[in-house]
């Protein structure tokens, strides 16, 4: 793996494990959801975990295409990077891709089994970067759904910024679950 795709990866196992710990310390609550309509803390980590494995699986079939791969263009680039600054506003949220929201079912596994799932996932992406062809850095590999096509730097810099932006939810999700009154926690 080059250097600028290890500090990317190295970003991603921090903001990871950081999310993940943010998780296992609401304990019975990482189930529970705040409100109608709105994920648990369980379903956040489920969606990262589809979003990154659905990755994953977009590049692996791309680099098996690498001679139709277009050069990177400054519009990529300009997309990219107002994806990024879109991902860090704190107020704004996002719907989740149909296609991702429907792999983010209503049950979840314990967290110890998504975490146990995240991680070989998170080793499948690493022998992906350390075996990524370097012809093809800079070259488009991935469509987000908003911006468009990415390279792997920029689709691993998505990957950081979506991680940190779930962790802001996580977050809003601890303060409304503690807001609660326990009889309505215990319902939900």
């Amino acid at each position: 793996m080059n250097h600028r795709l290890h500090i990317r990866f190295e970003q991603l196992e921090h903001a990871t494990s950081r999310l993940l710990q943010t998780a296992r310390e609401m304990g019975d609550q990482s189930h529970l959801s705040p409100g109608a309509g709105q994920w648990s803390a369980a379903q956040v980590v489920q969606h990262l975990l589809a979003a990154e494995s659905g990755i994953q699986d977009y590049i692996e079939k791309k680099v098996l295409q690498a001679e139709g791969l277009e050069k990177s263009s400054v519009g990529g680039f300009l997309r990219s990077r107002l994806l990024r600054v879109l991902l860090r506003v704190p107020f704004l949220k996002f719907k989740a891709p149909k296609r991702l929201a429907e792999l983010t079912p209503d049950t979840v596994p314990p967290l110890s089994q998504l975490q146990h799932d995240w991680d070989g996932t998170r080793r499948r992406l690493e022998r992906l970067l350390n075996e990524f062809p370097s012809q093809l850095l800079n070259r488009s590999i991935f469509r987000h759904p908003r911006s468009g096509m990415l390279t792997i730097y920029q689709t691993l810099d998505f990957m950081v910024d979506h991680v940190l932006h779930h962790q802001r939810q996580l977050g809003r999700i601890q303060q409304a679950l503690k807001s609660q009154p326990a009889a309505v926690r215990k319902s939900a």
